[in-house]
């Protein structure tokens, strides 16, 4: 199995996202109080939790997308308001715009950036250079497959190079067959570019395959209970999930989240 090793140029920071003191409720109930929360650079981190224990809200609130009550999140040393953030929304159909390419959509944060075109398109076809995309582009989201929307809303995700991509349940409403694309394209993606990449999952096998890491969170209020290493070389295939060490872990992390329920 091939082993990917970091480009000796690439930096690494063990606290490259930070939560601090994170308040958060919802009419009058207590999802996060004074949660703490120290992420690297570099992995793909995925979250795994019960139903309702706040793992989307937690990558919304680390995104910005959502106001803490209280507390500090910060990305590289800075606050998230000047923090580039890649985000695939779980209803990735709605977010893609129906009246425009796909080609387009791909190309919009470089558009909303102020990139003049000829740079848009370079660094776009660059992209799809990279990660061997043969699709008709020319055409809109609609005239596509559910995954190959998918794909589409990760390219325009990465395309303006993010300092974190996150992930919202990328995987729910795919078949297994765009269930295993997907995961092969997001390893490309990490594996060309590094890219620090938060994932929610709410299937523990796609939580472990793709992770160098599991958050196992409890019920509310919500905590953390464990993070899981998962060391595993990449590039990771159907066969990873025969692989003892994957078995090992997902067993682990099951234990973990089995006794998190019984409490």
């Amino acid at each position: 199995m091939l082993n990917i090793i970091p480009s000796p140029t690439m930096t690494t920071t063990a606290d490259f996202i930070q939560v601090q003191g994170l308040c958060k409720s919802f009419e009058g109930q207590v999802l996060y109080d004074d949660f703490d929360l120290t992420l690297p650079q570099g992995q793909i981190i995925s979250i795994f939790g019960p139903n309702g224990c706040g793992k989307s809200t937690l990558i919304n609130l680390m995104s910005g997308l959502i106001p803490m009550d209280r507390g500090q999140i910060t990305i590289a040393g800075k606050p998230l308001r000047r923090s580039r953030i890649g985000y695939v929304f779980q209803n990735y159909r709605e977010t893609l715009f129906p009246w425009i390419s796909a080609l387009d959509n791909i190309a919009y944060p470089l558009r909303v950036q102020g990139v003049p075109p000829k740079e848009r398109q370079r660094r776009v076809e660059q992209l799809l250079a990279r990660f061997d995309i043969k699709l008709d582009l020319r055409r809109y989201p609609y005239q596509f497959s559910g995954g190959q929307q998918q794909l589409i809303a990760i390219l325009r995700a990465v395309v303006a190079e993010p300092d974190v991509l996150f992930l919202d349940e990328p995987f729910s409403a795919l078949d297994f067959e765009m269930t295993l694309y997907i995961r092969e394209k997001l390893q490309e993606v990490h594996m060309e570019s590094h890219l620090t990449t938060i994932v929610v999952s709410h299937d523990l096998e796609d939580a472990v395959y793709l992770a160098d890491s599991i958050l196992l969170l409890s019920k509310r209020p919500t905590r953390l209970v464990q993070q899981v290493s998962f060391a595993l070389a990449r590039p990771r295939t159907p066969e990873t999930i025969v692989d003892p060490e994957f078995v090992r872990v997902k067993s682990q992390c099951l234990e973990i989240f089995r006794e998190e329920m019984r409490r």
